[in-house]
């Protein structure tokens, strides 16, 4: 082998390396908070409505989660499901430049809501897949409170749909504005469920105790997804 072609695969050797450097892994946690509090499984909680309830159940989905830089984005074509009832963290790979935020998809996108049943978190065994009409449910909330109208004083939302105008799928960017947070161990991301209540539009459990179709109302509750999420700075 000459010279030339020694130093030519030199060179691209070095470039692999120092790209493999630069990349590096954030753990991000997903939490849920009421109030401050951790804790919002099985316990009585009361929105800013002044109606008390519980939740049995929380889950949801995310999706095409991306770092933002200033110059390109990092695309994790994944998809997790996120539960109220268990830890849960993913781990995604990140460039040394300077991240200016962080985005997801709350949802699954088209795509895949048109490919049928599958595996992993999509397993229709996780009980979020409308076999009906052959999509996921995004976010699925349920519990009981004694303001709900509906039999059993139960609430239920399954919110869900990609077709349209009441599609349900939403885009969730936070910023990160001190680069100190990437340094943590953890990059946490909390769900306030004060704030699924009580954000753009308001969801009182007396007026709208069940959305179980996609539609308007699954609409509505989904204008609310992109202001429920914020970066916990333990600093």
């Amino acid at each position: 082998m000459s010279k030339f072609w020694m130093v030519i695969l030199g060179v691209v050797f070095w470039n692999c390396c120092a790209a493999q450097k630069k990349a590096f892994t954030i753990p991000i946690s997903f939490e849920f908070v009421c109030k401050d509090s951790n804790s919002i499984l099985n316990r009585k909680l009361v929105n800013d409505f002044g109606e008390t309830y519980t939740i049995s159940k929380l889950k949801y989905y995310v999706s095409n989660v991306r770092f933002k830089t200033g110059d390109k984005k990092q695309m994790n074509t994944g998809v997790y499901l996120i539960d109220a009832a268990k830890q849960n963290s993913i781990y995604i790979k990140a460039p040394s430049k300077k991240i200016t935020g962080i985005s997801f998809l709350l949802g699954v996108d088209s795509i895949l809501n048109c490919s049928g049943s599958q595996s992993g978190a999509l397993d229709p065994l996780n009980d979020m897949f409308w076999t009906w009409n052959n999509g996921y449910i995004f976010f699925k909330l349920e519990g009981s409170s004694d303001a709900s109208t509906a039999d059993l004083k139960r609430i239920e939302y399954h919110i869900g749909g990609f077709k349209g105008g009441n599609k349900t799928m939403r885009k969730v960017f936070l910023p990160i504005n001190d680069q100190a947070l990437l340094k943590q161990k953890k990059l946490v991301i909390q769900l306030d469920i004060d704030k699924y209540w009580n954000g753009i539009n308001k969801i009182k459990i007396a007026e709208m105790p069940v959305v179980a179709l996609p539609g308007t109302k699954a609409k509505t509750v989904a204008d609310n997804f992109s202001g429920i999420f914020s970066i916990k700075n333990n600093l």
